[in-house]
């Protein structure tokens, strides 16, 4: 085998002839038959665009890429680019352009710089000497059916997801070159179409009613019409999750792919730190040249907060003290079967306005709160008293959540004052009975709760033993029904659930939360009890809820598609704690997760996640208070290798001081892990890429083009994360998915 070398490549600065400006064009992932033509401007904006269409201000010419993308020009722009023609550049020029092609990758003649000037670090002759021929094949096959599998069950639930190794597989086996993304031709930046604030949302379109049949199968809502044909039923069966789940288990448990996933992640880590120190200086002098756009003002969204703890604990501690003072007579509760005033409560609690404080509202986490979510969840009730949560924490409550609804707009009005914070706050249905959809949209269209920097996720909790328990449910077939009944017939007949149709425009996904640390049997077979026969008391383990709620949010997707209404994603809370077997089943279902923290355990999910961007929300203030101490989170580590991750903030009201908690979480991220302005930028926008915020709004915020792989979409001037950082991203993620499919052939990497 070939002895490994790493060659590092320095290029030289931007030629002056006006023939070698034609020489920069981007790294573009369109059909070969439909190559972009190359815009070069004199200020050394370079874009590929369609045949129409302007992408930079600047005087400018067009040339016809598709007469200058021969391999041999190519060859001599990179080699007059990296600075030589020695044989060892040769190679590796010749390397990239192999790589590039097998991807489906067309590229400009100067498609390794793609648009920008940095240092890369090439390896030579990249085999794995630890490996045969066959360990090698093997572990790519096992890499590339994990990422079929997770297409598989991403197209059939309609959620949108990286296409970039799928489509790579896929051009592999069939020789066809597909484009990554569907997507808009590219448009120029200055002109794309503003969002249109609507000033009265409830104000929606009502399409008809239908004449639809609802029935129960094996736990699944499924759709008929009136011949008895089943509408939208696209939906994996019980026994063919189990199967999936089985061979994900099977795969996670190879020895030789361990191996491999960790040797490929100890790379790219190492790669990264090799690129921060030859290109640090670079990228922040990027940053520099942008004019009106730096950290502060670019959008970020809060991917991971509860509605009930989104505020901190001075905002709660005043708004309490407030209510007492100016509505003390108003009945809040009922007590004995009496009602109760404000007052009242507080007097059968022996304090006084006076007397309250944040210490007496012991909301706030600690050192007592870690590894112990039994003191955690008393934390949850200001003062210890449940009465208060209940009054001013909750939306279905004696005085119909008019005292949560004002808080909450109080922390609208921080989002909104700050201009460029978001957040997608999490609303709660329990499932624990059928009328808790219609309260909750009555809830924030009587109290106008909404504002455009907000979306909703609604968390379904697992705590079915807990309604088992309280009578509140007889079954697991009952909790579904009360989750998704009243989601399916408000799709069907819209006009006769119209407060629902109304707020479900603004819900973007659910979200599953509960203690993951308790240990269960995940196991899924033909003897699995089905859910109209599951009486309790236990509850069900954490792939079986899975397995239902994803299977209703296909049918229940698919039919919301059909009629041209907003689809939901699924966003589970994930790997905090317990088995690393909870993210196989997210890895299967979900858009993306919440925590993750468990994957820093298994070497060949994360390496999996990496290879498909799965968007992970991490909480690393909250991890520090619950699970995990700051210097252990692996944050850092995943970020360097390249994983799709967003900061959040997850319960400000227990972790967080400050009325801006994102800030703050980015804050104390940036000085313990020492993020350069670089990293937070790069942080931020994976946060609107994750987000469910609608597709105009992110037009604004990230560009037209935000959906392309690399520079293209890329709006340097919105996003302020420079051209340097997306190239080195991108590449990278290219190299790492020609070298698993190139490996499954036996071939060393292209």
């Amino acid at each position: 085998m070939s002895e490994r070398g790493k060659l590092l490549k320095h290029e030289s600065s931007h030629r002056e002839s006006s023939d070698d400006e034609d020489y920069h064009g981007p790294l573009t992932r369109l059909p070969a038959k439909n190559l972009p033509i190359v815009k070069t401007s004199h200020c050394g904006c370079v874009n590929a665009m369609g045949m129409s269409g302007n992408v930079c201000k600047c005087e400018s010419e067009i040339y016809d890429a598709k007469a200058r993308t021969s391999s041999r020009q190519v060859l001599e722009a990179t080699q007059s680019a990296v600075g030589g023609s020695s044989s060892s550049g040769d190679e590796e020029i010749e390397k990239s352009l192999r790589r590039s092609q097998f991807l489906g990758i067309n590229v400009t003649p100067s498609f390794i710089h793609s648009q920008t000037d940095y240092q890369r670090v090439f390896i030579s002759r990249e085999v794995a000497i630890d490996f045969n021929t066959a360990e090698l094949m093997k572990c790519s096959q096992y890499l590339q059916k994990a990422i079929e599998l997770r297409s598989h069950y991403m197209q059939m639930s309609k959620q949108n997801y990286s296409l970039s190794a799928y489509n790579a597989i896929q051009a592999k086996k069939n020789g066809n070159l597909r484009n990554h993304f569907e997507t808009k031709k590219n448009v120029d930046s200055s002109s794309s179409s503003r969002y249109r604030v609507n000033y009265d949302p409830w104000k929606i379109d009502f399409p008809p009613d239908l004449s639809l049949e609802l029935k129960i199968n094996k736990g699944v809502f499924e759709v008929y019409d009136l011949k008895q044909n089943p509408l939208y039923a696209l939906y994996p069966k019980l026994e063919e999750f189990s199967n999936d789940l089985d061979v994900m288990l099977d795969l996670l448990a190879d020895g030789p792919l361990k191996t491999f996933c960790y040797r490929r992640l100890t790379y790219l880590s190492s790669k990264f730190q090799m690129h921060v120190l030859l290109n640090e200086m670079k990228e922040l002098t990027q940053q520099k040249e942008v004019a009106h756009r730096d950290f502060y003002n670019l959008h970020k969204v809060d991917n991971h907060v509860h509605a009930s703890s989104c505020m901190n604990q001075k905002h709660l501690l005043r708004f309490i003290k407030r209510a007492l003072k100016q509505t003390p007579d108003l009945e809040v509760c009922v007590v004995d079967g009496k009602p109760m005033s404000l007052a009242g409560v507080f007097k059968a609690m022996n304090i006084t306005a006076y007397d309250l404080t944040v210490d007496k509202l012991n909301v706030h986490a600690d050192r007592n709160t870690f590894q112990r979510p039994d003191e955690f969840k008393y934390r949850f009730n200001p003062t210890g008293d449940t009465l208060l949560r209940e009054v001013f924490l909750k939306t279905d409550n004696y005085v119909n959540g008019s005292f949560f609804a004002e808080i909450i707009k109080e922390v609208f009005v921080d989002l909104e004052d700050s201009k460029y914070q978001n957040a997608e706050l999490r609303l709660s249905v329990y499932g624990k009975n059928i009328n808790e959809w219609t309260k909750l949209a009555k809830w924030a269209i009587t109290h106008n709760v909404h504002s455009h920097n907000v979306r909703w996720l609604v968390q379904i909790a697992r705590g079915f033993h807990n309604l088992i328990k309280y009578q509140l449910v007889k079954t697991f077939q009952e909790f579904l029904t009360n989750v998704f009944a009243p989601l399916f017939e408000a799709t069907i007949a819209p006009n006769k659930h119209p407060e629902l149709h109304r707020f479900l425009r603004y819900v973007v996904g659910f979200d599953l939360i509960g203690n993951e640390a308790v240990l269960e049997d995940l196991k899924l077979d033909n003897e699995t009890i089905l859910p109209e026969n599951w009486h309790g008391p236990e509850s069900p383990s954490y792939a079986y809820y899975i397995y239902y709620l994803f299977a209703n949010i296909c049918c229940l997707n698919n039919l919301r598609q059909a009629r041209d209404m907003n689809t939901f994603v699924f966003r589970p809370h994930s790997g905090e704690e317990g088995s690393y077997q909870h993210l196989v089943c997210s890895f299967l279902t979900a858009q993306s997760i919440s925590q993750g923290l468990v994957l820093r355990k298994c070497p060949t999910l994360q390496y999996l996640y990496y290879l498909c961007q799965i968007g992970i929300a991490m909480s690393p203030l909250s991890n520090n208070c619950l699970v995990l101490s700051y210097h252990r989170n692996p944050m850092m580590d995943f970020f360097s290798r390249g994983l799709l991750m967003s900061l959040s903030t997850d319960h400000p009201l227990h972790f967080h001081f400050t009325r801006e908690p994102l800030m703050e979480e980015y804050s104390v991220a940036a000085q313990v892990w020492k993020f350069s302005s670089c990293d937070m930028c790069e942080l931020a926008r994976n946060s609107v890429l994750m987000c469910g915020f609608p597709h105009e709004l992110k037009n604004e915020w990230l560009g037209p083009n935000y959906q392309v792989e690399g520079l293209i979409g890329n709006d340097f001037y919105r996003t302020n994360v420079p051209n340097v950082r997306i190239s080195y991203r991108t590449e990278t993620l290219a190299e790492e998915i020609a070298n698993v499919l190139s490996n499954g052939d036996g071939q060393e990497t292209p």
